[in-house]
């Protein structure tokens, strides 16, 4: 079964960095893209970036030139970097993988204080 645990959110100050991460196990990790949502209460989730298989890499343009996703596949696990914060970038993020019926975790709540 899938299983995706997220880490590494907190609570940071406007223009600071955080670093996410998500252990992925269930299925074969390197045949296939991993993406990062985030959500918060009241509002549609929201994909912010996508990494495939050939590590090319896709974001949201909110997020363009601030945050970095990447992948280590020897250790099954999808990064996000994220830089240059800003308080709407408040949320509980969660990866993904494009296998259906989608599987969310619990994710990793990022608090950017104001």
């Amino acid at each position: 079964q899938v299983q995706l645990v997220e880490s590494g959110g907190g609570l940071v100050q406007p223009g600071g960095s955080l670093r996410l991460s998500c252990a992925a196990s269930g299925f074969t990790f390197n045949r296939y893209a991993m993406r990062w949502y985030r959500q918060v209460p009241g509002k549609e989730r929201e994909l912010v970036a996508v990494i495939g298989r050939t590590s090319d890499t896709n974001y949201v343009d909110s997020v363009k030139g601030r945050f970095t996703i990447s992948r280590d596949n020897a250790k099954n696990t999808v990064y996000l970097q994220m830089n240059d914060l800003k308080p709407e970038d408040t949320g509980v993020y969660y990866c993904n993988v494009p296998l259906y019926p989608l599987y969310w975790g619990r994710g990793t709540q990022v608090t950017v204080s104001s």
